[in-house]
């Protein structure tokens, strides 16, 4: 959408004056300042919001050193709302329908389901192992006595068995199984009998394979399809894709397979406060129809029969994660650069640095909870 030849001349200016308090400097000498090539990203900010911000950085229209702080900046002084208050008309309506959007249609139903799958995780196996560690687990590493992300990855997977109270013989459901990292784990480790669902092909076929030779099954299903009873059942970095108005239903599905006696884990990213939205570039480029959950949202979703036993937030371990996601993907890149274009690497770039600027500066959370039938004599200490 085009603007008036009078404020697109403003434009340069009204960007600059959003940056100033979050110590940022267009064509600036600190690291995290932005240098811009194209006076188009002004333009594209104002009257498409962060959706054209992140296309013409993806376009090579501008570039940052130090692209995780400077999003850290950014969301740190929340220019996001400040933006779309000075954006033009053209912004306006269009913060207006994503949010309806989002609050309104239920863009998670079955039909969708899969289209994150095909969408994000199924981009290409060879991008994730060359970007994430051998246990192939893509959601928050722990950190607290870890120096790399394998450790830090091993260590969370060994934190989650604990908290569950895994036992030998025990069933196991992990929905949202990824590649199989947490399957793998547990059984080996565990001595458990594990099914894992996913909505992504790629990720199936991975999975299996890691997988083969232990009682581990793979299946290519939607969560509401589930049948049976488990003793444990754990969802690591999936529930962002539920949408909240699933979430009774999300929750009366744990009722239904879990074992009276039972416990349930969600590892979750998560947000201080409801949201009605979610970022327009995350949206179209990395995460379609997902949104993040808020405390609130998932206290109200558990009805009263459902009871939280423990309530573990170790955000700031999404920072050092992500960051040696970068790394690794950026030290690999030679060996994708022949399958993926240029903008994919920049893409790519984008969403791992706004990530972890947002964890840096506490915009995101990362939970584990703990929960279990109210009612039930289960003797349950937290564990850390």
């Amino acid at each position: 959408m085009d603007m008036p030849t009078q404020n697109r001349a403003q434009a340069p200016e009204v960007v600059q004056r959003l940056l100033e308090p979050a110590g940022i400097e267009v064509n600036g000498s600190q690291p995290w300042d932005i240098q811009v090539y194209d006076n188009e990203v002004f333009r594209r900010t104002l009257s498409d919001g962060t959706l054209g911000f992140g296309e013409t950085y993806m376009q090579g229209m501008w570039d940052c050193d130090q692209l995780d702080e400077f999003f850290a900046r950014c969301l740190k002084q929340d220019l996001q709302t400040k933006l779309t208050r000075e954006g033009n008309w053209h912004l306006h309506a269009l913060d207006f329908l994503n949010k309806l959007r989002h609050r309104f249609f239920n863009l998670q139903t079955k039909a969708r389901a899969f289209e994150v799958g095909e969408r994000h995780y199924d981009t290409g196996n060879d991008v994730f192992e060359r970007m994430l560690d051998s246990t192939m687990c893509y959601s928050c590493g722990y950190w607290e006595h870890a120096d790399t992300l394998e450790q830090a990855q091993l260590d969370k997977l060994d934190l989650v068995c604990r908290k569950l109270k895994l036992r030998e013989g025990e069933k196991l459901l992990d929905i949202g199984c990824g590649w199989g990292g947490m399957a793998q784990f547990a059984a080996q480790n565990y001595g458990v009998e594990v099914t894992g669902i996913t909505v992504s092909k790629e990720q199936k076929a991975l999975a299996e394979e890691r997988c083969r030779g232990l009682p581990v099954e793979i299946i290519l299903e939607d969560y509401r399809d589930l049948e049976g009873q488990f003793d444990k059942i754990v969802s690591i970095g999936m529930f962002e894709h539920v949408g909240p108005l699933n979430y009774d239903e999300y929750f009366n599905v744990v009722r239904k397979l879990l074992k009276p006696e039972g416990l349930f884990l969600l590892h979750s990213i998560g947000t201080h406060k409801i949201v009605s939205d979610t970022d327009p570039w995350t949206d179209k480029y990395i995460f379609p129809n997902g949104q993040l959950p808020s405390s609130a949202a998932i206290a109200r979703a558990l009805g009263a029969d459902l009871l939280i036993r423990d309530w573990d937030n170790f955000g700031q371990y999404y920072d050092p994660t992500l960051m040696a996601w970068w790394k690794n993907f950026d030290a690999h890149w030679h060996e994708l650069s022949d399958k993926y274009s240029q903008e994919f690497y920049r893409m790519w770039r984008y969403y791992l640095h706004s990530c972890a600027g947002m964890f840096r500066v506490g915009r995101g959370q990362l939970w584990q909870i703990v929960i279990s039938r109210l009612g039930e004599q289960i003797n349950y200490r937290s564990i850390r």
